[in-house]
Order: structure tokens, then sequence, then C-alpha cells
């Protein structure tokens, strides 16, 4: 079942075209993995599923609707947690505010809210942190958070931005772990520099550089199937070119693909 689809998709900031013909179908319970270089239209094509954005050609329905009308059933975790790392709240306060249902927080939340706040947070293994001052966490703990705020809303689909930036090796395998686990029932969407996420856990690809070129890489063993601009080229092609002989794994950190020596 596809619970997102774009056909033909456009889109430009006044005169400056920032995506161009993009098609792209995610199925339900895919980890899909968005790459390419910076300013290639990563945030843009995101801003857009989101309902952020308005695309000005083509289409784009989310679980058979216009993004903004999905909007409940989205989850977000943005790149950023540092912000703000000095306000006194806790992180069962941080967690509660993923619910979507319109209460009012001045009015404080019921019983349910907070029920799933600890659900959602023992999900992420943050249990034991409720009432720990979300500034004094590390930056993999408050990636975490983050996540169980996405997952009050119950979404299904979860979308996150660069989850492990400044975060290191050993927080950046354990946030992975846990998206691997959260797939098992939703749909993951992971824009990323990190080559890791691609060949460890997600089951498509898409390179976004203005086009967008499509890899199913569900079958690590075989070869990786393209869709796309024909003369696309791009980290997952040089990885097949290497082939899996060619992948050297350090016990003490994520895959790397580079030549052996």
């Amino acid at each position: 079942m596809s619970v997102i689809a774009i056909e033909n998709l456009s889109f430009a900031y006044e005169k400056e075209q920032v995506l161009e013909n993009i098609n792209l179908s995610v199925d339900e319970k895919d980890f899909l993995a968005i790459i390419g270089p910076n300013g290639g239209g990563k945030s843009t094509l995101l801003k857009l599923i989101l309902g952020i954005e308005h695309a000005k050609e083509g289409q784009i329905k989310v679980l058979g609707k216009k993004p903004k009308e999905s909007l409940t059933q989205l989850g977000y975790v943005p790149q950023n947690t540092n912000v703000n790392t000095d306000f006194p709240i806790k992180v069962i306060e941080v967690v509660m505010m993923g619910h979507v249902d319109g209460k009012r927080p001045l009015f404080g939340y019921g019983k349910d809210e907070v029920m799933c706040a600890k659900g959602a947070l023992a999900q992420v293994g943050m249990a034991d942190y409720a009432d720990t001052k979300i500034g004094s966490l590390s930056g993999g703990q408050r990636q975490r958070v983050m996540i169980a705020r996405a997952l009050c809303a119950h979404p299904q689909i979860l979308i996150l931005d660069e989850p492990t930036s400044s975060i290191d090796i050993t927080g950046q395998r354990e946030i992975y772990e846990l998206l691997k686990t959260l797939n098992e029932h939703i749909t993951v969407i992971v824009v990323s520099h990190d080559i890791s996420v691609i060949l460890e856990y997600a089951n498509k690809a898409a390179h976004v550089n203005k086009n967008l070129s499509y890899h199913d890489i569900s079958d690590k063993g075989s070869t990786f199937h393209t869709h796309g601009n024909d003369a696309h080229f791009c980290e997952i092609e040089l990885l097949e070119m290497l082939g899996s002989d060619n992948c050297n794994t350090c016990e003490d950190e994520s895959p790397k693909w580079r030549l052996k020596p």
C-alpha cells in the first residue's frame, strides 16, 4: 500500500528551480533514506510532504490526502535538538507536547496523555529520564526524547531530518537500531548523509539533487535497482561497483564503505 505518492512534482522559490519532475512512491513500512548534496532539495521535499510548502506543479498525496490533511498522522523529528537546552523543562513535558488532539497545555494534560508520554519514553529507552531536565541530556538522549514526542501523535509515518548529526558513533547506531524496531510497525523516512543508514537499515533510497533517482536496496546481496535519470551516479552506484567484498567493518564503528588497501 502506498502511503506517499508524488507525481510530476516541480517546485521553485521565486525563479530558482529547486525540484524538477519528482516522482516517488513510498509504501507502508518502507524505510526510506533520502540522500543528496546540500542545497539539492532534500529539505524542500520534506517541507512539501509535511505541507509547509505547496506544490506549484504536479501533485503529492500523503495517506491518500493532501499533506496538510494528513498532519495528525505524521511524526516529525527536526535536525537540531540543541535549541533552548537551558529552558527549565522536564523530559516528560517535552514529550507531551507531541499530542495533537488540540488540548491546551495551559489547563494541564489528562491522565491518558501522561500515560501515553511515559509509554513513548519507554519505547525509546528513556523511561528513567522522565523527570530529568531536557538540557542535561546528551545529544543522542535528546534525539530519543524528540522521537518519543513524535510517537505521541501515534503516526503512521515517522519523518526525521538528519537524526544523527552531532551524535557520536555509538549514539548513531543506537538511534538507527531504534528506528529499525519502530519500522516494524510504521513507515520511516530519514534524511541522512550517513551512508551506513542506507546499507544497514533502509530498504529504499532516494537521491535528490533537483531531480530524484530512486533505488530499491531491499536485497543487499543483489544488484541495486535504480529508477530515474539514466545519467545519474551517486554513492549507491559507487557501493554497487565496489561490491560487498570491499566492505570493511570495524567492531567499534558503523560500517564504512571503502576500497581495501
